[in-house]
């Protein structure tokens, strides 16, 4: 297309292209790791998550291997920020800073992290946004905002709030050949019923099961009653 041309766009196209580019979102994705039956609660070790008595911390860690390590530098080889809450964000502020670009650690700490946090927290992480108040309405700006993906990992409770309002678009959960019986769950008492589609999905030398899902709209009730 001519310079001219370009120039030459009616103020009606003007306002087309605007409004098109407007709902373009940004893509969200939950990232977490799941026992089989789905706790999520503390899995990189003793003491991450102690909340209501629970012991087992750690219980991911063993069955790391070579293929999950691809998977994740493959989640984090484009760019992406990270969407946070406070008590995730703790934990990733203990330990990224400390590790060195050649260990894998520069995407994590160039990516513009979001917290969201009903407090005043000290954010010392540097690219570290507050995202306080109207946590839904903060984060619906910000995936109508210019940017690359937003990446969830861990935050449990942020997880619930944009799982039933509608604002994940893809989620990536390993699940761990493990049953705890008790903790914290990614689908609790109350998850909004609905259906999913799974788009890619790859099985560790461990067996870890890492599948990656879409929300697929309501669940298509079906029977096998004989007519």
């Amino acid at each position: 297309m001519s310079l001219a041309l370009c120039t030459g766009l009616s103020q009606r196209d003007n306002r087309t292209v605007a409004i098109k580019e407007r709902t373009i979102m940004r893509n969200l994705l939950v990232n977490t790791f799941l026992t089989l039956d789905g706790v999520m609660q503390a899995p990189g070790g003793p003491g991450e998550d102690d909340e209501g008595g629970f012991t087992q911390g750690g219980w991911s860690v063993t069955y790391w291997d070579e293929k999950m390590g691809e998977v994740m530098a493959r989640a984090t080889s484009e760019p992406f920020d990270l969407l946070l809450g406070r008590k995730t964000y703790d934990l990733f502020t203990a330990y990224w800073p400390k590790v060195s670009d050649e260990d894998g650690g520069k995407p994590l700490n160039d990516a513009t992290k979001y917290v969201v946090s009903h407090g005043q927290p000290q954010l010392d992480w540097p690219e570290s946004i507050l995202i306080d108040g109207d946590v839904v309405a903060g984060i619906t700006a910000l995936k109508q905002s210019d940017g690359p993906e937003l990446q969830v990992h861990g935050s449990g409770n942020l997880m619930q709030t944009l799982l039933r309002h509608n604002l994940v678009d893809e989620l990536r959960l390993w699940v761990f050949p493990v049953v705890i019986g008790s903790g914290k769950r990614l689908f609790s008492d109350g998850a909004v019923p609905s259906g999913l589609t799974l788009i890619d999905s790859t099985i560790s030398s461990t067996g870890v099961i890492i599948g990656t899902y879409r929300p697929a709209g309501e669940i298509p009730i079906g029977s096998f009653a004989l007519d």
